[in-house]
């Protein structure tokens, strides 16, 4: 009875992502089972997974340890002893099963190693750590080829971020470009980017991967704050700087200014701090919560859903109410769209007015641009003496820390300066009516009521029929 053996087979990388090279090792693998009168159970294929990085989980190689201890198959078929391990520790944990379960077979393309005896554990261990090496000379390599296309400001390869065109990484592609821009502008105006994950789920947009329209948090992040997008190469993560301390300017067109991605990066920093807690959700339902406030006991009031609305009915869908459970009196409360639409009217009006007044917007320059070009100046010069010799090391040493952690300081400031810009011109941009603002985010209609409002009190209306008046509703405005 012919044994029943697994055939093992793994490719590091598949850039096509059509399986061609595990393929051919199946086939060939196929072919020397037969050879040998062995039954094929079952395969097990990691594909574009890599062997020698350590923080790398292959899970049918898992697989395959787990039934071979368990008895499920006899033995292993593989290419080469390469393709089951680049990491002697992976190698120890199969030699474990083979010494555990005598009579297992193992038999590879290349060459036959007896894991069931001395010497051929011997040469397997040699011939792991010789293929281990060479991984790690491969990767020293690429690194290096790495750094040197970061320092010259050109791409790594591999498929073009969004934003760029798929066939040219260097090229910007206008629709994409558009929706970046879009999502920023967004960003600035009060919207999270947990809403604009959605909409972009929804319409399909930001590239998500094949069969699926799902996109991570993280990734959509990094599409509208990655430096690639006024130009700066990154390297590990880091802007890459030159001998000179300045950034390295990549190779490829850009989307925004360093002034226009500071403005964006200052905005979304800004909102983690605000909620530290990651994952909590932030978002509110009801425009005015935590805006409005109670006209007697000055407590923050929350909308809160109608239990006894039905569609069709004519009660109220919800209403804002003064909580004993946050801390309130729990004596005021009132329905609340005719609020929110005396507030937005208010509001509407009250910025139509300003922009009158101001006429339009100019571009304001930051006050402290000239320190800031002083102190990028100064780690310059002194990183360039290094460079010439002119000064030690040592006080190359003591002298920049100070200065850069001054600079960054700056480059933070600014970028907070410019949000602030961004954001006053784009807070109520184009609304001009009150269903126009309806149809926006909720979080960016609340950031257009706060530039104008720091509360909204609402007075008791006292007993009897309620109806509404205008005049127990107090805006709060900003000076």
């Amino acid at each position: 009875m012919a044994r029943k053996v697994a055939i093992y087979t793994r490719i590091s990388r598949d850039d096509e992502g059509d399986g061609l090279g595990v393929a051919r090792q199946r086939q060939d693998c196929e072919r020397l089972a037969d050879l040998r009168g062995l039954s094929v159970a079952k395969i097990y294929e990691d594909n574009d997974v890599s062997a020698y990085k350590r923080n790398v989980r292959r899970p049918e190689f898992e697989l395959m340890l787990s039934d071979l201890t368990a008895g499920l198959i006899d033995g292993v078929v593989s290419y080469d002893l390469d393709r089951l391990a680049r990491q002697p520790k992976d190698l120890e944990r199969l030699i474990e099963v083979f010494e555990t379960r005598k009579r297992l077979t193992f038999v590879t393309v290349t060459n036959d190693i007896d894991l069931s005896s001395a010497d051929g554990r011997t040469m397997a261990r040699v011939m792991v750590a010789f293929a281990n090496k060479s991984s790690h000379d491969t990767a020293r390599r690429i690194k290096r080829k790495h750094l040197e296309l970061a320092l010259n400001g050109k791409s790594n390869g591999g498929p073009s971020p969004y934003g760029w065109k798929k066939d040219d990484p260097n090229k910007v592609d206008p629709e994409a470009a558009r929706h970046i821009r879009e999502a920023q502008k967004e960003i600035l105006a009060g919207v999270r980017i947990g809403t604009i994950r959605k909409r972009w789920q929804e319409e399909g947009i930001g590239r998500p991967r094949e069969g699926t329209k799902r996109m991570a948090h993280h990734h959509v992040e990094l599409m509208v704050t990655s430096p690639r997008l006024c130009g700066y190469r990154t390297y590990h993560g880091e802007i890459l700087l030159n001998d000179s301390g300045e950034a390295v300017i990549g190779e490829w067109d850009t989307i925004n200014t360093p002034e226009e991605w500071e403005a964006v990066c200052a905005a979304v920093a800004e909102r983690k701090q605000a909620n530290p807690a990651a994952g909590r959700p932030v978002a509110r339902k009801y425009l005015l919560s935590g805006i409005a406030r109670c006209g007697l006991c000055h407590n923050k009031i929350r909308g809160q859903i109608n239990r006894l609305w039905k569609p069709g009915s004519k009660a109220s869908k919800y209403s804002y109410q003064c909580s004993v459970v946050n801390g309130g009196c729990g004596k005021v409360g009132r329905v609340g769209e005719p609020i929110e639409n005396l507030i937005i009217d208010l509001v509407l009006e009250e910025q139509r007015r300003r922009a009158a007044e101001d006429g339009s917007p100019t571009s304001a320059e930051w006050p402290r641009e000239a320190e800031f070009t002083a102190v990028s100046d100064d780690i310059k010069a002194l990183t360039t003496a290094a460079n010439n010799r002119e000064i030690t090391m040592s006080s190359l040493l003591q002298l920049l820390p100070d200065l850069e952690r001054r600079r960054d300081e700056l480059k933070l400031e600014r970028g907070r300066f410019q949000r602030e810009i961004k954001r006053t011109e784009s807070v109520s941009e184009g609304i001009k009516s009150r269903e126009e603002l309806r149809e926006l985010p909720i979080e960016r209609q609340q950031e257009i009521i706060l530039h104008s409002l720091s509360a909204v009190v609402i007075h008791p209306a006292g007993r009897g029929k309620r109806i509404f008046n205008p005049d127990l509703i107090e805006p709060v405005w900003r000076d």
